[in-house]
């Protein structure tokens, strides 16, 4: 007789329900991945569209591998990023408009628990900032790696806004104090003076083009489970093989909740050989809230940025 048999109804059905939560956790525990600075710009998608613009040009990027995050996974303890506080740690700035139509610098600065600003930063993604900024309709997506002056401020130089309330975050994770080691999504709003005309989400697709190259995304997501999903890549009907490597992974994808604009950020699991990555990446896909979810996935072929935008729906 087993011991599982021997056990009473009562205490047998408790043991399963104990077995039920500790499996559930371990899957709820799979999420996304952060990032971290410099001073290059990594991708700006500005003005009224959701993504169909130009990509910009790639910068060169360091060869500095990231603090142990684990590929194509989040950080669950960043949070949905709409805060602009966590755990004593606190994103503030001065600004709270910024012209429209021209480019423009957002300095900001990190306040760490003993209210002073942070000036130490892990490099995660090769970078110890990553700065975000979309609109509140989800337009006009930046990616930037702003520059830390020595008393800890940074500066982002976004590239021309248009009028409406804008969201800006900022990922990093600190290198020492009380915070060292954990991953921060902080975030504040900001206006952006003019006539605001809201530009209608688009309908959620599995595929998108920019730049001749074809992007699709197959797997079924389900809010707050992690899942597997495949992006694959092709250009003129053939795959693409040529893809190189970008903040050390193939691919950069960027995700915002449609109404509150919360942040999710994922990387592939594929591993990086050269500049031949492709057509194909893996990703284990947790998004934490159901809805639509507008995706900014960024890759890079000859030296040259790629951003693909499209709106997934999670069930």
């Amino acid at each position: 007789m087993s011991f599982t048999s021997r056990l009473s109804p009562r205490r047998l059905s408790s043991r399963r329900r104990t077995l039920a939560a500790a499996s559930t956790a371990v899957v709820l525990a799979v999420t996304l991945a952060a990032c971290g600075s410099s001073k290059d710009s990594d991708s700006s998608m500005p003005g009224m569209d959701h993504g169909s613009k130009p990509s910009a040009s790639a910068s060169s990027a360091g060869m500095n591998h990231d603090h142990g995050s684990m590929p194509g996974m989040d950080h669950g303890s960043m949070g949905d990023g709409l805060a602009d506080t966590k755990d004593g740690y606190k994103l503030t700035s001065t600004a709270t408009e910024l012209p429209a139509g021209k480019e423009t610098a957002y300095k900001f600065r990190i306040a760490g628990p003993d209210g002073k600003p942070v000036t130490a930063f892990a490099v995660d993604q090769t970078k110890r900032m990553h700065f975000y900024a979309v609109r509140a309709d989800l337009t006009g997506f930046q990616h930037l790696h702003p520059s830390m002056a020595d008393d800890g401020t940074w500066t982002a130089d976004l590239a021309a806004l248009e009028p409406g309330t804008w969201r800006t975050y900022a990922s990093f994770t600190p290198d020492n104090g009380p915070g060292k080691g954990a991953d921060f999504v902080l975030s504040r709003t900001v206006t952006v003076p003019g006539d605001a005309e809201k530009t209608p989400l688009p309908q959620a697709t599995t595929s998108t083009e920019v730049d001749g190259y074809t992007v699709t995304v197959k797997g079924v997501l389900m809010a707050g489970m992690a899942h597997p999903a495949t992006v694959s890549i092709g250009k003129d009907g053939k795959p693409v093989t040529d893809l190189q490597p970008y903040l050390d992974t193939y691919a950069h994808l960027t995700a915002f909740h449609e109404g509150d604009q919360a942040f999710a950020h994922l990387h592939p699991e594929t591993k990086v050989e050269g500049d031949h990555g492709g057509p194909d990446l893996s990703f284990q896909a947790m998004l934490p809230k159901a809805g639509n979810w507008r995706m900014f996935l960024q890759f890079q072929t000859g030296g040259k940025l790629h951003t693909a935008a499209l709106t997934l729906n999670v069930s």
